[in-house]
C-alpha cells in the first residue's frame, strides 16, 4: 500500500521529505535519556540522521553519556548506508535492559561522523526528550526514531508499512 505523506504545519518537517540515501547533520537541540531515574546522557552536541519514512534517529557523543552505565550487548547488525552496528546494555542500580543502544566502531565514509557515538531505542527508557519535549518511539520493534510534534509521518514501522 501506497504512504500518504501528511502535510507539514508550521514548523514541522515531513519524513517524506528526508533523503534517501540517509543524511547525517550536526543537531544543537537538547538531547536528554533518563533511565532509572538517572540522567544517562545529556547533550547538544548530537548528530542526527535522517532517512525516508523515518523520524529521526540521535546519536550522542560518548563524551555526553554516562559511560558507566554501558556494557557490551549481543548481536550485531548491519545498515547499507553505515555499516556494522555493535549495541550496548544498560544498567542503572537493578534495572538493566539490554541491547537498547547502538553504535558504529567503524561507520562507512558517509557516515564518520557518528564513529562511536551512541543512539539509544526510546521506548525501554523512562523518558527521551529532544528540547525538553518527551519523545514518542518509532512504531515497531526494530527501528529507532524518535517522533516528536514537530515531525510528521507517516512512519516507517507502523502496521502495513513493511513494503515501504
Amino acid at each position: 500500500m501506497k504512504p500518504f505523506p501528511i502535510k507539514p504545519g508550521p514548523g514541522q518537517e515531513s519524513v517524506w521529505d528526508y533523503p534517501r540515501p540517509p543524511r547525517l547533520e550536526d543537531s544543537t537541540r537538547h538531547i536528554q535519556i533518563i533511565f532509572n531515574g538517572v540522567v544517562i546522557a545529556d547533550s547538544r552536541r548530537a548528530k542526527r540522521v535522517l532517512e525516508t519514512s523515518h523520524p529521526p534517529v540521535y546519536y550522542i557523543p560518548p563524551e555526553d553519556i554516562r559511560l558507566e552505565f554501558l556494557h557490551p550487548g549481543s548481536g550485531r547488525s548491519f545498515c547499507e548506508w553505515k555499516g556494522e552496528a555493535a549495541y550496548y546494555s544498560l544498567q542503572v542500580g537493578d534495572k538493566r535492559a539490554d541491547n537498547v543502544g547502538w553504535y558504529y566502531p567503524q561507520p562507512t565514509a558517509s557516515f564518520a561522523g557518528i564513529k562511536d557515538y551512541v543512539a539509544f531505542y526510546p521506548a525501554p527508557m523512562d523518558e527521551c526528550l529532544v528540547d525538553g519535549e518527551r519523545v514518542h518511539p518509532q512504531p515497531g520493534q526494530f527501528y529507532g526514531g524518535w517522533i516528536t510534534a514537530d515531525i510528521v509521518g507517516p512512519f516507517k514501522g507502523e502496521p502495513g508499512t513493511m513494503g515501504w
